[in-house]
C-alpha cells in the first residue's frame, strides 16, 4: 500500500501508528507482548520503508529476508515527502553530534512527522531531540 491510504486514515481522526525497527524485531522473534499488541490494533500500523530496509540489513540469508517480507507484506508502507526529507536533513545536522541521532532515525522521524503519526518504539533516546515527534512504547518489556 502507498502513503495515500495512510493519509486517508489520518483524516478519519484516528491515531495513525508507525512502527520502528525494534518493534518489528520483537514481532519477528515472536515476543508475545509485541505480537499481542500488533494483533489488538483496530487497523494495521504503517511502516516506514526505511524500517523494512533496516530489517533486511540485519538478515543473514534469503530465508530471513523472506520472513521479513512476509511479515510486512500486508502493512501500508510510507515514505517521507521532499519537504519531510528537508526536515530530516535539518534534524540530522542539528542533533547528530550532540544527541547521536542517526540517518535512519532522522528519516523514520520524518515519515512520522509528515503524517502526524505516533512512532511506536522503545528507542526513544534516538528520537527525543526531534521537535514535534510523538513516540509511544506500545507494550511492556519484561526484564527477564
Amino acid at each position: 500500500m502507498h502513503a495515500t491510504c495512510a493519509i486517508w486514515r489520518r483524516h478519519e481522526r484516528t491515531t495513525m501508528h508507525l512502527i520502528d525497527t525494534d518493534i518489528c524485531i520483537d514481532v519477528l522473534r515472536g515476543y508475545k507482548p509485541a505480537v499481542e499488541w500488533l494483533a489488538s490494533l483496530p487497523e494495521p500500523p504503517s511502516l516506514p520503508g526505511f524500517v523494512i530496509m533496516e530489517l533486511i540489513v540485519g538478515c543473514q540469508n534469503r530465508t530471513e529476508v523472506n520472513c521479513v517480507l512476509a511479515m510486512v507484506k500486508n502493512l501500508p508502507v510510507v515514505w517521507p515527502t521532499p519537504t519531510n526529507l528537508q526536515q530530516a536533513l535539518a534534524d540530522f545536522s542539528t542533533h547528530h553530534l550532540r544527541y547521536k541521532v542517526g540517518v535512519l532515525d532522522a528519516l523514520i522521524a520524518a515519515c512520522a512527522l509528515g503524517l502526524e503519526a505516533t512512532l511506536c518504539t522503545f528507542n526513544t533516546k534516538h528520537f527525543r531531540a526531534i521537535s514535534g515527534l510523538t513516540t509511544e512504547k506500545p507494550y511492556s518489556k519484561s526484564s527477564s
